[in-house]
């Protein structure tokens, strides 16, 4: 993901947004905001023809010395090309990343109703780990959410 790729990031955000299933966001931070809050170092896209239809980066969990490998990943799909397989590439290239990157856990943290993020996550080696029960409001409406991690077999194994 380059900078210049921040409209067609933004527009795929808003989309997911609007689902009231992807997050708690509730309006799409500036590119500064944005940029902030995810690592510089695993920041995908997927394009066809050129055009961006996916994307997913890393956020650091804890700013601790001692969850320096524990991340936690983000990953959208443009709404006319969800169920065609971009979100398991992008969430299989971030693994593949985090175990380059010494990464040695890899969570996401999905509202129940999301069956198909939880479907992906499962389908690429994640457990589920917990329910934060009325984590937050969303629309005034208390939501839970799902803890799923991924434990690398080769970063962080001794």
């Amino acid at each position: 993901m380059r900078p210049s790729d921040w409209y067609a990031v933004r527009e795929i955000f808003r989309e997911g947004i609007a689902t009231r299933n992807a997050t708690f966001e509730t309006i799409v931070p500036d590119w500064d905001g944005w940029n902030a809050a995810h690592l510089p170092f695993a920041r995908l896209v997927t394009r066809e023809g050129g055009a961006i239809f996916g994307w997913a980066a890393l956020s650091a969990v804890s700013h601790r010395a001692c969850y320096a490998g524990v991340v936690e990943a983000s990953i959208y799909v443009a709404e006319r090309h969800r169920g065609r397989g971009a979100g398991r590439a992008l969430l299989e290239a971030l693994i593949a990343i985090t175990e380059e990157r010494g990464i040695w856990t890899l969570q996401a943290a999905i509202f129940p109703e999301n069956t198909a993020s939880i479907s992906l996550v499962k389908k690429c080696g994640f457990r589920e780990v917990g329910r934060r029960e009325r984590l937050g409001r969303l629309d005034g409406v208390w939501r839970d959410v799902v803890l799923f991690e991924r434990r690398s077999h080769i970063a962080g194994v001794d």
